[in-house]
């Protein structure tokens, strides 16, 4: 007999509070809730059809290949289909910003870019694929601010020192950020509960961090079911929507 919603919430319920160290690790669809595009699903950033852009594949807009031999495509579909400025953070955000307030919460893991986690109030976040938050020129390094790119008026935006202002974030063919991959992969090691939301996890390397978790605790809040095993460990798997899930675990 399968366990219902509510009784599915309420194994969520007791392993949180049965743990010390909680480590989330969150996908697009944490965002999606926020009005985020992903980047795969029918909706997403890939399957918008846009006459501007149709003959490029969608990996290449976003790649640095495109950045460096095609500046101006790369900063039209960047500011198009990237601008998350007005975005707010939804019902997710806030639920993992009060968990990490109560002291349960240790550790933020996304692959998401649009710093919504932060603005929701989570402090320790690891941005495994880089932020559209902070900018900074490609040859002296400076950092410049987040609506740098967007309130530029020239097609690619320029430094003082005349060096590209590119965002932080990783693109195609670039190594992820050092810092925060060892930092994510530390916290999976070390967390007792782990909670994998929003993700379809195929998106590597990302997708690989979760082998290092050693916990007693594992739970999956996805529309998608995923089919991950982990021997020794208590699993929850609930297929929901994570900002209405975590709002109940909160209460």
């Amino acid at each position: 007999m399968k366990d219902s919603m509510d009784d599915k919430i309420k194994k969520l319920k007791e392993f949180i509070s049965d743990s010390d160290n909680v480590v989330f690790f969150g996908g697009a669809g944490v965002s999606t809730e926020s009005g985020v595009p992903d980047f795969r699903s029918k909706d997403g950033l890939y399957n918008q059809h846009d006459v501007r852009f149709e003959k490029y594949e969608p990996e290449y807009l976003l790649s640095h290949t495109c950045l460096e031999e095609e500046p101006e495509v790369f900063f039209e579909f960047y500011r198009q289909k990237l601008d998350t400025r007005g975005i707010k953070p939804n019902a997710a955000h806030y639920a993992l910003a009060e968990l990490e307030r109560r002291g349960k919460l240790k550790a933020v893991i996304t692959q998401n870019i649009d710093g919504l986690h932060q603005l929701a109030g989570s402090k320790n976040v690891f941005e495994i694929h880089g932020t559209c938050k902070r900018n900074y020129c490609s040859r002296c390094g400076r950092i410049y601010p987040a609506d740098a790119i967007f309130s530029s008026k020239d097609a690619v935006p320029r430094c003082e020192c005349g060096g590209v202002i590119r965002c932080d974030v990783t693109l195609y063919e670039e190594q992820l950020p050092e810092e925060a991959v060892s930092g994510a992969i530390n916290a999976v090691y070390n967390a007792d509960m782990l909670i994998i939301g929003g993700t379809s996890l195929t998106v590597y390397p990302a997708s690989s961090y979760i082998r290092f978790f050693r916990g007693r605790y594992l739970a999956v809040i996805n529309r998608s079911p995923l089919d991950l095993h982990f021997s020794a460990v208590k699993t929850v798997q609930i297929n929901d929507s994570i900002g209405k899930v975590l709002s109940e675990v909160i209460k």
